[in-house]
């Protein structure tokens, strides 16, 4: 008895209805970091070679923009409370 393999994982980007007004919300946050970029090129990549091994440049791309991303978010959470004053 042999099974067929499960379907692997659909890459290509299908674009949104005419009508379809909200983006997605994974998208929301990523372009918030300013890494939107980098995310396409990953999507890009894996639509076309639908490998992620072959990605590898584009996800160390991502991943070290969205790492400076959270870097620059702790540090200015961190500054923002060395300005709170504390009552004592």
């Amino acid at each position: 008895m042999s099974s067929a393999a499960p379907p692997g994982h659909n890459w290509t980007r299908s674009q949104p209805a005419a009508d379809e007004e909200s983006e997605d919300p994974v998208d929301q946050m990523i372009s918030r970091t300013g890494c939107m970029a980098c995310h396409h090129a990953v999507q890009e990549c894996m639509a076309e070679h639908q490998d992620w091994r072959k990605c590898q440049d584009q996800v160390k791309a991502f991943r070290d923009c969205m790492s400076q991303y959270q870097k620059n978010r702790l540090e200015e959470l961190q500054r923002r409370q060395k300005q709170v004053p504390t009552d004592g």
